[in-house]
């Protein structure tokens, strides 16, 4: 499928009409341009075609050049027209009980996204990304100063730069959803209460050292690094403690380009009331193996919020959270060459834990105190399946058995459950 007609059936989707104007150069009336008879031109001779095909030819197929010629396909100085481009996702899911009655289940958008991004030189490119799936809502809007492959810098809003698997795009995913850990604790549905999208406003640094190179060129660098100052309140929020939380990854790739080994540093503080308020530490460590057809990924996160809700001797200030996962899967390719189908069977294990245990004594007798809203341990284990019929269209059906907690006057009781969901997306 053509990449135009997959951006035409993308916007009407998102229901957004899309024009095309042409411009005609008038002709004054009264003031036909003369006829005139074109010469006739002498016949070329016949041309012998040489035995080899010539530098920069296709000996199989039609003869195509080597590259663009400068000021034909590119634009002057780097400039280039808006590229429009984005992706739907429609998904059904379905909760049961550990007896396996229907507790709940819907069907619903969870994302509609559009993209806007460009080149206003050669160095200096932009993005614009809204998200439709509820209400209008600005996901990304960044511009990019990068004059060499070793720096480069950003301002606006975009990912912060935490954990390997927060910056892949949600549709390439091997399951529905991020993981638990990555969620609650790189700002999706984070632990503080502050934060969506992954995403907040700043400044932040990026690039590349000690490139490998072979015979055809570029192939990957050994050291990607990332760095940046951000408000820490996420996405489309002001700053509201006059504290800029930093943030940093580090992703070294040891002699082969499919291998990362990866850590992160979130350091920060987050206001949200009284009560919740405090340091917004974390840290992530996790390694990566992805040559395109076996992907095995795993990771650990840990993190300190804090709290204020406690008062006396011996009250916390702040609680621990932890999580870790690791996903493995494999890409079967079938059908014919350039129309090529791919199914991934995937298995995953997440865990994530927000403290639930003992934060302090308040008096003599040994008051055990447990934060407001906290949740027991809980594990994921799933499977499932991921499926790309065509270039732009996926599936993906998975089945979780969650095996967790549930409160009873104010004790956990162990407590099972199952989840079944299923997504499509379309991109463009």
């Amino acid at each position: 499928m053509k990449r135009k007609f997959r951006i035409i059936v993308g916007m009407l989707l998102l229901a957004i009409p899309l024009c095309m104007n042409a411009q005609v150069k008038p002709v004054k009336p009264g003031h036909p341009k003369p006829k005139t008879e074109k010469p006739e031109r002498p016949e070329k001779p016949e041309v012998k075609k040489p035995d080899a095909p010539m530098p920069g030819m296709r000996p199989d197929g039609p003869m195509k050049p080597d590259g663009p010629k400068p000021g034909m396909d590119e634009p002057k100085g780097g400039i280039t027209m808006p590229k429009i481009s984005g992706f739907v996702q429609g998904m059904y899911q379905a909760n049961l009980s550990d007896k396996g009655d229907l507790l709940d289940n819907t069907l619903r958008m969870r994302r509609v996204r559009l993209s806007v991004d460009g080149n206003l030189s050669k160095t200096v490119s932009y993005k614009i990304q809204g998200d439709f799936s509820r209400s209008p809502m600005l996901v990304d809007a960044f511009i990019k100063y990068k004059p060499c492959r070793e720096f480069a810098i950003q301002v606006g809003q975009f990912k912060t730069p935490f954990t390997i698997e927060s910056p892949i795009n949600p549709v390439n995913l091997e399951i529905f959803d991020y993981g638990e850990a990555v969620q609650q604790l790189v700002g999706y549905k984070d632990v503080c209460g502050v934060g969506a999208l992954g995403r907040d406003l700043g400044l932040m640094a990026t690039g590349s050292l000690f490139p490998v190179e072979n015979s055809n060129g570029y192939q990957y660098s050994i050291v990607d690094y990332a760095v940046g100052v951000f408000n820490g309140n996420g996405a489309n929020q002001l700053d509201n403690n006059n504290r800029k939380d930093l943030v940093g990854r580090l992703e070294v790739h040891p002699g082969l380009k499919a291998l990362t080994l990866s850590s992160s540093y979130y350091y920060g503080k987050y206001l949200k009331n009284e009560d919740y308020n405090g340091v917004r530490n974390r840290w992530s460590a996790g390694v990566q193996y992805n040559d395109g057809k076996l992907v095995i990924r795993g990771e650990y996160l840990s993190g300190n919020t804090g709290y204020q809700g406690f008062e006396g001797e011996g009250a916390p200030n702040q609680f621990n959270s932890k999580g870790y996962y690791a996903v493995a899967g494999y890409n079967f390719k079938f059908g014919k060459e350039g129309k090529e189908q791919k199914l991934m069977p995937v298995l995953r294990y997440e865990h994530f834990e927000q403290q639930t245990g003992v934060f302090g004594a308040h008096t003599a007798d040994h008051v055990i105190y447990m934060l407001p809203d906290a949740s027991a341990p809980t594990s994921y284990y799933t499977v499932g399946i991921n499926y790309w019929p065509i270039k732009s269209v996926n599936f993906k059906l998975d089945y979780s058995l969650i095996d967790g907690a549930k409160k009873v006057d104010n004790h956990y009781q162990d407590y099972m459950s199952h989840r079944v969901v299923g997504i499509l997306s379309y991109k463009f």
